[in-house]
């Protein structure tokens, strides 16, 4: 048995909490934020991402929004968004081993949608 559940090309961990009709609206969500917001990408370690995001005020906003509101229904991110230098943006995603898979399928949705925009 599978520990996703597909929504529209789209990956879902099971023990996320996010009522199933609200899923697509959130991956939408995800979709323009990896669109518009993000620069690059490092896969730091297998349970370890980090996005190069605009260092604009507003896309801060959107990533703290987002990652709040994705926090209190997948609970196993761990998400930190900081500011090296006062310019740059960066937001780490961690995750569980368990959770490998997630954060793998993460990094393939934020590159196809950087790819086709």
């Amino acid at each position: 048995m599978s520990d996703h559940i597909a929504t529209d090309d789209a990956w879902v961990p099971e023990d996320c909490t996010l009522p199933t009709a609200e899923r697509p609206l959130r991956l939408a969500e995800f979709d323009q934020f990896f669109a518009e917001a993000v620069r690059g990408l490092d896969r730091l370690s297998a349970q370890h991402l980090r996005f190069h995001l605009d260092g604009g005020t507003q896309v801060e906003e959107a990533a703290r929004d987002l990652t709040t509101r994705e926090s209190s229904c997948c609970s196993f991110f761990t998400f930190g968004l900081s500011r090296p230098d006062g310019k740059s943006l960066l937001l780490d995603v961690r995750v569980p081993a368990a959770h490998v898979d997630v954060l793998d399928a993460l990094v393939k949705r934020a590159v196809s949608v950087r790819d086709h925009r």
